[in-house]
């Protein structure tokens, strides 16, 4: 049994890391929030951007192919956290990067990756990956406005030269504090909308546009990929937040119970050590009768 002195180290080491995480918990929870309202009030502007660039880009059918001379080759952009402590949501992301680039190169593709956060680039250098790309270090803030219009350009500028065919995005898609479901969403080409079941495919609508489609359609593909980009980071953002607030309450769960256990371990010693000293002055009192 370990010492009475030991005992008394480790729950006072225990109690500290408790409050550091009861910190943590409280900090991920004012964090989530705010994350959620940014989610929510975006959600809104996403959904009718992508009703329009739907309306105006199934008309122009050219602009939902790769170039002639594309290369066969998929480029995938994986946001992670740059920090962990957020239980398996880092985890969760890189496993199903790893399954879609088993899937590419199984279909004869060759995979470039993105990287967005520092968890999803160490690990992907780790295992010698082909990523020609990365933005680390996103604190305090992951979904800007920047950020997206920053990877949008180089995901438009590889699919327009025909470097890549194909372009998606990886990330976790917030459905609570519990729930974090990792997503694959493909950007470029701009998949056609699909029919309702059981209903004919509309005849195409000729819309008039100012000014010509051929101006109009670029900048429209600008902004569908730039807002799918900054909805995949709020719903990034506010996943990471979620998966930390549930670690850091488990991990505070989990203080106190270890406190409870070490207390009672320590309440047995200490009385074992009680029990042992009057043993030994009933003894010594014994001896000096006899």
């Amino acid at each position: 049994m370990a010492t009475l002195k030991a005992i008394r180290r480790r729950i006072a080491s225990v109690k500290s890391t408790q409050q550091i995480t009861r910190a943590m918990k409280l900090v991920a929870a004012a964090r989530l929030r705010r994350a959620q309202e940014a989610l929510l009030n975006a959600r809104p502007y996403h959904e009718a951007f992508k009703r329009v660039s739907d309306s105006l880009l199934g008309s122009a059918p050219d602009a939902l192919k790769p170039p002639e001379d594309a290369g066969n080759v998929r480029l995938l952009v994986v946001v992670t956290s740059d920090r962990g402590l957020c239980g398996g949501y880092n985890t969760n992301v890189i496993r199903m990067a790893e399954e879609t680039m088993r899937e590419a190169t199984a279909a004869g593709r060759e995979v470039r990756l993105f990287a967005i956060g520092r968890k999803g680039f160490d690990h992907f250098r780790r295992i010698r990956a082909n990523v020609v790309g990365d933005r680390v270090n996103n604190s305090p803030r992951l979904a800007t406005v920047a950020l997206a219009r920053d990877v949008a350009a180089r995901m438009l500028t590889d699919f327009r030269s025909g470097t890549v065919a194909e372009a998606g995005v990886i990330y976790a898609s917030f459905r609570s504090a519990l729930s974090q479901r990792p997503t694959y969403e493909q950007l470029l080409p701009v998949a056609p909308p699909p029919a309702s079941a059981g209903v004919s495919a509309a005849p195409a609508t000729d819309y008039l546009i100012e000014p010509s489609a051929a101006e109009l359609v670029p900048v429209v593909m600008r902004g569908y990929v730039e807002a799918a980009i900054f909805h995949a980071l709020l719903e990034a953002e506010a996943s990471e937040y979620g998966a930390k607030m549930t670690a850091m309450e488990s991990a505070t769960n989990n203080a106190v119970d270890m406190i409870a256990r070490l207390t009672l371990e320590m309440n047995r010693a200490r009385q074992a050590q009680i029990t042992r000293e009057l043993m030994e002055i009933v003894g010594g009192a014994e001896a000096l009768r006899g």
